[in-house]
């Protein structure tokens, strides 16, 4: 059931001039969204793919800027061709880009300069310098030069736009002490940092001695996050650890004396030395805890150090989220991949109805996560529907996502904000609200379902006649992810237009055809749907963006190809601009990086 008036966007236009509207911060901001999602969803808006262009190396895409060439040019997506914002000067290997996040100013903060209430680009090098770069000149504003003893090599939001975290590449130790069978006792470091002004919050060791035979950890929303190669996750909390164990607190800029070495703390050669590190010593004088240190939702332990909460969950695949405080793990054994527990994290009670799991038969499993949308909804993603399950009382509503193969190469932005699937035709969105007459237990429903768009099989049932003539029924069921069948590739949410989008793709012969479609966040109504002109082949790596009124498909094809689509929104295109859109098209196909 869907809205029962759609807005009128003269009206709204005519309202906003007169300035019919509340003092409210924010709404006119909103009114503007509306008026822009309304024009978007309209029957006459298409979209059109203005230009294309290829690169050998890596193709970002960050708010309206196209990054080429490891983030040293800057592309504006806005205009109707490329243009260039800046180019930086050409580097070495060693002194290229790895990682970047893009900082944009707080709200209601006083800067200590005016260039700090522009966009900012915090980046990270091949040989461990930290930069701040303008995001409209390319001028490097900050730098920071992190360490010598470890290779950084990522970059993530702890608190967004407040904290980052830059974790350093796995220590696997020289080739002779693997030979060996030597193994190195720290595993990895995490800088964390406040961002603007930069200011030092500490570097962490991670130290098997201490956390066990860990395979992985990352940072995230002020809890640490360790993992075991047996399904086990742990969670502590930061602020707990560097309160106890920081050895010395250490400031950006000023001198210091550390292990016999004097030098200033963030310029090399001296960098910042490893200030937190959690000792047996330790350990043993500060067994005890207070329980204000940690965050009121989590089990606090009695093993150290500070413990939160675990669990044990298939492939590390464990999410925190909605309200109130649930969680989403697959039991740790091979035979239940694909089946989803939703339980309480105050009790680790499960939900009713809270083990969730679609009857398919596909190569994919399916996929859930917790909608980024903060309404406590769950977003369940299948080879044959999509539906959402929802948290009743959501208000304040946070997620913590991860899963071990991806924390190497993706951000919790990336994570959370984007939900990438492979081959299916079902996505589900379930709410989850209180039991009646039992308000502590929660229960999982229904509240949506989209399903793709799917032909009967004609080949089902077909008559075969054997060699002695005999005439035999062979009865068979696809895949529910044959590639022959629309099938979604990639489920994202718009948040400033509140509307989901989908990828569908229909593989035909060796070439696949794919569109866009937009679906009402709230009801799951498709409002409108896309045709993307360049052909989708499977085996490829594909990313697509629409941000406003802007849509972007990003693909890596073999040998390091990638190449960029971009498309525009264009109210009733008429034959003029029909043909202005293929002349640009023609002369961008040869704007290469």
């Amino acid at each position: 059931m869907g809205p029962s008036q759609k807005p009128n966007v003269c009206r709204r236009l005519s309202r906003r001039a007169l300035g019919f509207f509340s003092r409210d911060a924010g709404v006119v901001q909103r009114t503007n969204l509306g008026i822009l999602r309304a024009l978007v969803c309209q029957e006459s808006t298409k979209f059109k793919n203005v230009w294309t262009t290829h690169s050998k190396s890596p193709i970002a895409y960050e708010r309206g800027r196209i990054y080429f060439d490891n983030y040293r040019c800057c592309v504006s997506s806005v205009a109707s061709e490329p243009r260039k914002l800046y180019e930086m000067p050409k580097c070495s290997k060693s002194e290229k880009i790895e990682d970047a996040l893009l900082w944009e100013c707080p709200v209601g903060e006083m800067l200590p300069n005016t260039s700090d209430y522009k966009s900012s680009l915090i980046a990270l090098t091949a040989h461990n310098w930290l930069l701040r770069i303008s995001a409209t000149t390319g001028k490097v504003l900050e730098k920071i030069y992190l360490a010598s003893y470890c290779k950084f090599r990522y970059l993530s939001w702890d608190t967004p736009q407040e904290v980052i975290a830059v974790k350093s590449a796995q220590n696997k130790g020289s080739a002779l002490a693997q030979q060996a069978g030597i193994q190195q006792p720290v595993l990895l470091y995490l800088a964390v940092f406040h961002v603007l002004p930069f200011s030092l919050i500490g570097i962490l060791e991670i130290n098997k001695k201490i956390f066990g035979s860990v395979t992985d950890a990352t940072l995230s929303h002020g809890i640490l996050i360790v993992m075991y190669s047996s399904g086990l996750v742990r969670l502590y909390s930061f602020q707990a650890i560097t309160e106890q164990f920081m050895q010395q607190k250490l400031d950006l800029g000023c001198a210091c004396r550390w292990g016999g070495t004097t030098g200033t703390v963030g310029e090399a050669p001296f960098g910042i030395p490893c200030n937190i590190k959690i000792t047996e010593g330790l350990l043993q004088r500060n067994s005890g805890l207070h329980k204000q240190h940690y965050l009121p939702f989590l089990h606090v332990s009695k093993n150290t150090p500070p413990l939160l909460f675990e669990v044990s969950s298939l492939e590390n695949a464990f999410q925190i989220g909605g309200h109130p405080w649930h969680y989403i793990i697959t039991p740790n054994k091979k035979k239940q991949k694909g089946v989803f527990h939703i339980c309480a994290l105050k009790d680790n009670s499960l939900a009713k109805n809270g083990v969730q799991e679609m009857e398919c038969c596909s190569l994919e499993s399916d996929w859930i996560y917790f909608h980024p949308d903060a309404s406590g909804r769950i977003i369940h993603v299948g080879p044959n529907q999509v539906k959402p399950p929802a948290l009743s009382g959501h208000s304040g509503c946070f997620s913590l996502l991860f899963s071990l193969p991806a924390l190497e190469t993706l951000s919790f932005e990336d994570i959370v904000l984007s939900m990438r699937v492979n081959a299916v035709n079902r996505f589900v969105v379930l709410k989850l609200s209180e039991v009646e007459n039992n308000s502590a237990q929660h229960q999982i429903s229904e509240d949506f379902v989209i399903l793709a768009n799917r032909e009967k099989n004609k080949n089902e049932n077909l008559p075969t006649v054997t060699a002695s003539g005999r005439v035999v029924k062979k009865s068979f069921n696809l895949l529910d992810d044959d590639p022959e069948q629309e099938t979604f590739k990639i489920v994202d949410y718009e948040d400033e237009l509140d509307l989901l989008s989908v990828v569908a793709v229909t593989q035909i012969d060796a070439e696949g055809k794919a569109h866009l479609d937009f679906h009402c966040n709230e009801y799951g109504t498709l409002l409108k749907s896309i045709p993307l002109v360049e052909s989708w082949d499977v085996t490829y790596s594909h990313e697509v963006y629409f941000d406003r009124d802007l849509v972007l498909h990003i693909e890596q094809k073999p040998s390091r190809v990638f190449s960029c689509y971009v498309y525009q929104m264009v109210c009733d295109p008429g034959e003029e601009e029909e043909t202005t859109n293929r002349s640009c098209k023609k002369d961008c196909n040869n704007f290469k990086f």
